[in-house]
Formats: C-alpha cells, sequence, structure tokens
C-alpha cells in the first residue's frame, strides 16, 4: 500500500505550487518526496524496536514531535504537517474527511550542500565547524532539563546501551582478533563505567541531561543562504534524545575523526567548551565517543544481508572494523602537557594555541573568556588596573585558569593557557599545576614586531569579534611592566614568533619529539 501511495502521490497536481520535478530518497524508516521547492516526508510503517511507526496515529504524533523537536535549531525549514486525505491510488494533500497518512512538509534543499558532500568535496572549512560548535552550544545552554526524577540520565541508564553494543555485536565476529579487541573494549567500557560513575550520578544532580538532538553529524547539517543548519535531530526515541550535553558533543567529534578530519574535531570541541564553560564533564568525552563509535560499527554489521557473499561480508567487516579501531584509540592512555603562552595582547597567542589544538588536542583555555565569563564585559574605558583588570580580577582569572586547567589535565588531555603571563607570579602559579597533574610545562615565548601587533588590532577592531578588549595603550602598558622570563624558565620556554609559519611549524615538530604519543 505504502508503495503505491508514494507512486500516486508524484502528481504535479495534487500539490499548491510549481513542481520542478519528482525524486524519491528512501531510508530504512521513510520516504522523502522532493518537489524542487519543498519536500514531503512520510514515516513507514515500521517497528524496530527503538521506534515503532506501525500505527497511523503514531505516524501522525511523531510527524507533530519531528516539526517540534527541529524548529529548535532551524528556522523555516520544517514547516507543517499535512494530513493526506482520499485513498491511496487517489490521494489528496489536505483537505477534509479521514486521514490516510501524514507528511511533514519541508524546504528543500540541494543535497550538494550537505556538510558531508562538502566534506567529500574538500569544501568543509574551519568556519563551518566553529559555526556548529556556536549554534551546539547555545542550544545545549538553553536546551529543556530532562526531570531529574525521569530515569534518563543515570549511571545506569548510561550504561545499558552501551553494554548492549557488545551484546548485540559479538554474535557477528568469528575471527579471534576480532573478538579479543571486542573483550578489550567492554573490560576499557567497564572499568571506565566504574570510574565515572560519581561523574555521571553528579551531572545528572546538576541538570547536564537535557532534551539534546541525538544525532548529530555532517549528514544532518546543511548550508542554507550560506548559513550552517543543523537538522533531523531523533523525534521517535526519548532515550536517545534525553542525554549528557556530551553525548552530543561526542557524537560530531567522532563522526569528524571518522572522516579523517581530527584537527576539526579538537577545533570543535576546544571551540565548544569555550563557549559553554563546561569543562567539568570533560573527562566523558572520550567514553561517549567509544560508545558512538561502535553504535555506528553495530549498524554496519546489522547492515549485512542475511545471505551476503564473501565480498559483501568482506567489506562490512571493513567497515566494522575501521569504527571498532576508533573506539579503541579512545581507550587509550594520551601525552598531557601544560603549555602557557608569554607575550603582551595581540602578539598572536591564539592563534599559537590553535595550532596546538589542532595539532596536539590540546584544550584551549582563554583568559579573556574565562574573565568574562566570571566579571561579565568591561564597562567604560579599557583601563589596565580598573574594571575587569584590576589586580584582584587578576589574581581571580588566573587562579580560575589553573583551577580548570587541572581539570582538563586530570580529565586526560592537553591544555594551553592562551593568557599574557607578564608576571613571574602567574607563570610559577601555573608551574605548580604541571607539577601537581605530573606532567611536562612549556613556556611559550611569543613575539611579533610592533607594526604586526597594531596590524592585528585594526583586524579585531574590524572584525568586533575577538574577546580581547586591549589596545595599543595597553599593550605598551604591557611591555613597561613585564616581568621578563628568569634563567630558569628559559630552559623550559620556547620562542615563537608568531607572525612566522615556519615558527609555528618547528614549535610543533619539538613538541612531538618531546611527546611522541600526540
Amino acid at each position: 500500500m505504502s508503495q503505491n501511495l508514494i507512486a500516486a502521490l508524484q502528481n504535479p497536481n495534487l500539490y499548491p505550487h510549481e513542481v520542478d520535478g519528482f525524486q524519491v530518497i528512501e531510508t530504512h524508516i521513510s520516504w522523502v518526496i522532493l518537489t524542487g521547492p519543498y519536500a514531503y516526508k512520510i514515516k513507514k510503517p515500521v517497528n524496530f524496536g527503538f521506534l515503532d511507526f506501525t500505527a497511523l496515529s503514531g505516524r501522525e504524533f511523531f510527524c507533530h514531535e519531528e516539526l517540534r523537536l527541529n524548529q529548535r535549531l532551524t528556522e523555516g525549514l520544517y514547516l507543517d504537517v499535512l494530513p493526506i486525505h482520499g485513498t491511496v491510488d487517489a490521494p489528496q494533500l489536505g483537505g477534509e474527511g479521514t486521514a490516510i497518512e501524514y507528511a511533514l512538509k519541508m524546504r528543500q534543499f540541494p543535497q550538494s550542500q550537505l556538510l558531508s558532500t562538502l566534506q567529500a568535496n574538500g569544501e568543509l572549512t574551519a568556519a563551518h565547524i566553529d559555526e556548529m560548535a556556536q549554534q551546539i552550544a547555545h542550544f545545549h545552554t538553553h536546551a529543556p532539563h530532562v526531570p531529574l526524577e525521569h530515569h534518563q540520565g543515570t549511571p545506569e541508564a548510561v550504561m545499558e546501551p552501551v553494554r548492549q553494543n557488545f551484546e548485540q555485536i559479538r554474535p557477528f565476529l568469528s575471527d579471534k582478533a576480532d573478538l579479543l579487541q571486542l573483550d578489550a573494549l567492554q573490560a576499557w567500557a567497564e572499568a571506565s563505567f566504574t570510574r565515572l560513575k560519581p561523574l555521571l550520578e553528579q551531572r545528572k544532580a546538576q541538570g547536564f541531561i537535557r532534551e539534546c538532538h541525538g544525532d548529530i553529524h555532517l549528514g544532518n547539517a546543511t548550508l542554507i543562504d550560506t548559513k550552517v543548519v543543523i537538522f533531523d535531530c531523533i523525534e521517535f526515541n526519548e532515550p536517545f534524545r534525553f542525554t549528557d550535553v556530551y553525548a552530543d558533543t561526542a557524537f560530531l567529534a567522532m563522526d569528524l575523526e571518522d572522516r579523517g578530519l581530527k584537527c576539526l574535531a579538537r577545533r570543535f570541541v576546544s571551540q565548544y567548551l569555550e563557549l559553554t564553560g563546561d569543562y567539568q564533564g570533560l573527562e566523558l568525552l572520550n567514553f561517549y565517543k567509544a560508545y558512538r563509535a561502535l553504535v555506528r560499527a553495530k549498524v554496519s554489521l546489522f547492515s549485512m544481508p542475511a545471505e551476503a557473499s564473501a565480498v559483501q561480508r568482506a567489506a562490512t567487516l571493513r567497515q566494522y572494523r575501521n569504527y571498532a579501531n576508533l573506539a579503541e584509540s579512545y581507550s587509550t592512555i594520551p601525552s598531557r602537557f601544560l603549555t602557557i603562552t608569554h607575550g603582551v595582547s595581540a602578539v598572536g597567542k591564539s592563534s599559537v594555541a590553535m595550532r596546538l589544538i589542532e595539532s596536539l588536542g590540546a584544550i584551549r583555555l582563554r583568559s579573556d573568556v574565562v574573565r568574562k565569563r566570571m566579571f561579565g564585559e568591561q564597562t567604560g574605558e579599557n583601563v589596565v588596573g580598573l574594571g575587569i583588570y584590576s589586580v584582584d580580577a587578576n589574581v581571580a582569572t588566573y587562579d580560575k585558569l589553573h583551577e580548570l586547567a587541572a581539570i582538563v589535565l586530570r580529565a586526560g588531555f592537553p591544555v594551553v593557557i592562551d593568557a599574557t603571563y607578564l608576571k613571574r607570579e602567574q607563570r610559577d602559579a601555573a608551574a605548580k599545576v604541571a607539577e601537581a597533574t605530573g606532567v611536562p610545562c612549556l613556556i611559550l615565548d611569543c613575539t611579533a614586531p610592533d607594526a604586526v601587533i597594531e596590524g592585528w588590532l585594526a583586524h579585531r577592531k574590524s572584525v568586533g569579534s575577538d574577546p580581547s578588549d586591549a589596545t595599543m595603550d595597553v599593550v605598551r602598558a604591557q611591555q613597561a611592566s613585564r616581568e621578563p622570563l628568569e634563567a630558569g624558565e628559559v630552559l623550559r620556554s620556547k620562542s615563537v614568533e608568531t607572525h612566522n609559519s615556519n615558527s609555528l611549524d618547528t614549535l610543533i615538530s619539538d613538541i612531538r619529539q618531546r611527546l611522541p604519543g600526540l
């Protein structure tokens, strides 16, 4: 019946708008009829356990849920739920009488603008990822909290699908190496759960279980009017959507890494954290990334035909192993370090820090961001030593930076603190954090000619998006009051000419030689 209905709906006379032609996209749970200006999505009457669309009333309900939930992250994309009247062979879109089906009406966009397609064509940019980080951070910050009494988000609810992955994967495997790897991954997941259980309980109590998206990856993001739009959230299963915000974040990070975009994945995570300040949950990131990778691994096995040929089975196992190996990479012990920048404002410290993020997986902590999260925006004229830049505010800001650095290091990630560190006592305090957490500490002594600094300040002002309030007067005051590195500090420092790309390349190479596990 359903196939006949889809065929009958490919009639331009049924639509109150011009039709450029018909194309049908079919997935395992829906059909999408493309007409040119609009797309019409119809759910299949199927039951896969994790979703049940068998009843017409259920399909109507979930059409409305899909409309409601996706409007949180989109504007003008999801338009309406339309009843389909008439008969299977002679349907009417809208109208009166008893509905035989329901369709979700959407604005149609070119499939060529999907971020997954842009990535495949080499057209995905860091700006696209930054825009996704901003949208997701804002979305998570404002998403409704799942009530504390709700089971979702409890440690037991978190671990249930993790264990289910292993139970459902194991029957598909026969190769000894695959089974040994799966056993090792399961042992790591159980050990991680035991270690993380107090944090999971804390996250639940503190309201970090939100009504999330549930399926954020490049295939569910597109460009519309040059802006990134994230769509197609999970509407059919509350447990998939009622999760810790880190489970949502981890999905996109894993998807980027699976596509060989490790630099962009690292950039996304660090940008997201700067926007949310949610460093306390960072220890959960690799746990959730491994879970998401194994979900993908499981789905690849599920897609294998029952009577698969040797070639089909080999292709499926190759895909499975790619995801299993990715999951295994999240279980390795990382090389950690603490790096601090040293230099006046606008000397290029943030650009240096971004290179450490993308190349070495560091998490960046920016003094300008942390300061304004603590004290708000500067009011009045920006004068050194006043307002949010007073002596007391400076002390509090550096104390907070060092507190967050310890949290990130304990979570297993290297850290780069993007701050001026013009005072010896500030640098000594950072060194104590490194000592207390058992990691090496490196000072990046950042320099650039005054003319370059003035040019960067002018660019910042014209763009207007940088969190720094520095002016050239502030820079000159810093140059006059800075305390130069002492002999012992010079031994654990690297000089970086921030206007020289070769200097940055050499820096990354030197750090990798010192810490080969990166």
